[in-house]
């Protein structure tokens, strides 16, 4: 349920982008928006039920390509 429950936390956020398993079993979370949205939704992820199966945290700030229209699920 971690893709499925962070694509409805992004929902009260205006970001796009998507989140996704990887082969190794870890999840990736691709979002763009401004930082104050952007650090919203990690504040809301690690304060849900998530938060307490997130081991690592890895981050990669970089500037908005603009190539995405929604937040979804990407397989």
């Amino acid at each position: 349920g971690f893709r499925y429950t962070v694509c409805s936390l992004a929902e009260s956020f205006s970001v796009t982008g998507f989140v996704r398993n990887l082969w190794d079993g870890d999840v990736e979370l691709i979002a763009e928006g401004t930082e104050e949205e952007l650090v919203g939704l990690l504040h809301e992820i690690r304060n849900s039920r998530l938060g307490r199966g997130i081991i690592n945290e890895h981050f990669n700030w970089k500037d908005a390509t603009g190539e995405f229209d929604r937040f979804g699920i990407s397989f």
